[in-house]
């Protein structure tokens, strides 16, 4: 019977994430030649390469990225199993997604509960757009993701767990907006494809024909709002966002219409929830402030596709 090394695994998965052995060594404690012969002997084992080198870099091959979607999987499972014996099963790395402005607006107090009451447990968190973690989650490669609505969640579990108010802010210079056809000829300010408020807000300008002049990508919201502020272009953002910046007055914030304005962030994960996971959900849940999502969790709201 064919049986995976976990400790191999381990020493694959560091190698992908860090970018290459050296790195990789230094992370686990080990020396370079002991990550390069326990890579090789992966290889000889499995018969197929692992890695092909470009240029300094290591790239994973096609086998390597079908490997590491099962890496993630097994040494996952093995952490939970791990857990479940201890007396208190919330330990170890707990793979963390989130949307830019959630984890600058929502996250703060709510991880700073979270590593009070759970100090075993190392949360990595790791920011994106909705589309791109719901594709880690697919991987194994997060445990769970705040995301925000439209999206996609086939085959995972979804919680409603914030409310967002969202605003089309511009440059305080600028005319009030009302109407998306006002937006023609103006700049786009928006994180890349697969953000959900990106998304939003194209399908807002869409109703009226418009096709924004340009679109200018960024990576976090500080930037999207400090260009806005400087008059590069125009953005949707939540609220919430803008009272942790404390960027309110820097901008001058437009009404959206009602099916538009309200967004609700989500939290997906794959498969049954290990016990870090279960401990977020469980914070999540007694929340006071969560009461209203909770609520229409509860009464079986659709999650729009998108």
């Amino acid at each position: 019977m064919r049986t995976f090394d976990l400790d191999s695994l381990e020493i694959f998965r560091t190698v992908v994430r860090e970018g290459g052995v050296i790195r990789a060594a230094a992370r686990l404690h080990r020396v370079q030649s002991n990550i390069t012969t326990r890579i090789k002997q992966l290889e000889q084992r499995l018969g197929v390469a692992l890695f092909r080198r470009q240029g300094r870099s290591l790239v994973l091959t096609t086998a390597g990225e079908a490997l590491l979607v099962h890496a993630e999987r097994l040494l996952r499972m093995a952490d939970e199993a791990e857990g479940a014996l201890r007396s208190d099963p919330a330990r170890g790395p707990f793979r963390l997604g989130s949307m830019d402005s959630t984890a600058g607006s929502r996250l703060p107090k709510v991880l700073a509960r979270y590593n009070r009451n759970h100090p075993g447990v190392v949360i990595e968190l790791q920011t994106g757009t909705s589309g791109a973690l719901l594709r880690k989650l697919g991987e194994y490669q997060l445990e769970a993701a705040f995301v925000g609505e439209p999206f996609n969640a086939a085959g995972l579990q979804t919680r409603p767990v914030f409310e967002e108010e969202l605003v089309l802010v511009t440059s305080k210079r600028g005319p009030p907006i009302e109407r998306p056809a006002e937006l023609r000829s103006g700049t786009i300010l928006a994180f890349p494809v697969g953000c959900s408020y990106r998304k939003r807000l194209e399908d807002w300008l869409g109703t009226d024909g418009v096709m924004p002049g340009r679109i200018m990508e960024f990576g976090s919201c500080t930037a999207i709002i400090a260009c806005v502020a400087a008059g590069t272009g125009c953005a949707i953002v939540p609220t919430s966002v803008l009272h942790a910046l404390r960027a309110s007055s820097e901008v001058r914030q437009h009404a959206l219409p009602d099916h538009i304005r309200v967004s609700r962030t989500h939290l997906a994960w794959n498969g049954a929830p290990s016990p870090a996971l279960q401990r977020l959900l469980d914070l999540l849940e007694d929340d006071d402030s969560l009461q209203s999502t909770t609520a229409l969790s509860r009464a079986g709201a659709v999650v729009p596709g998108g």
